[in-house]
């Protein structure tokens, strides 16, 4: 009876232990990338895009496969602000992605802090866009 009580109090040692280290485990695993893909269909200029929620770190934006009214995409990564004009961050000027339907062109944006996201499109052109394939890295 006393080693089956032991054996029993030991089992619930492990088990609380394991738990506990489970917890400390997530507490104190770095933050995860994140990504979204999509495409483009003969998007107008100032086209915005879906909005992401981003913890902080750097942002790349690849566009695979485009076709335009001209020969250069031009994208801005926005932060999306509550009630006053949302900041931007400078434009990649996408033209490789024009090479054939496997080609790709990246924009890469450093850490602007924790926030809500966006990017647009052709700003200030009068340029439609059709992208094949688009990935959001964050």
């Amino acid at each position: 009876m006393r080693l089956s009580a032991l054996r029993e109090s030991g089992r619930r040692t492990a088990v609380v232990g394991l738990g506990v280290a489970a917890v400390i485990g997530l507490a104190v695993s770095p933050a995860q990338a994140a990504s979204w893909s999509s495409s483009l269909s003969g998007v107008s200029n100032g086209f915005e895009s879906r909005r992401w929620s981003d913890n902080g770190g750097a942002t790349n934006i690849d566009f695979t496969g485009c076709t335009s009214d001209g020969s250069v995409v031009n994208v801005t990564l926005h932060k999306d602000l509550s009630f006053q004009p949302d900041p931007y961050y400078s434009t990649a000027s996408f033209t490789n992605c024009f090479n054939g339907t496997n080609a790709t062109s990246s924009g890469n944006w450093g850490d602007h802090g924790s926030g809500s996201y966006y990017f647009s499109v052709n700003d200030g052109s009068s340029y439609r866009a059709w992208v094949r394939t688009l990935t959001v890295n964050y």
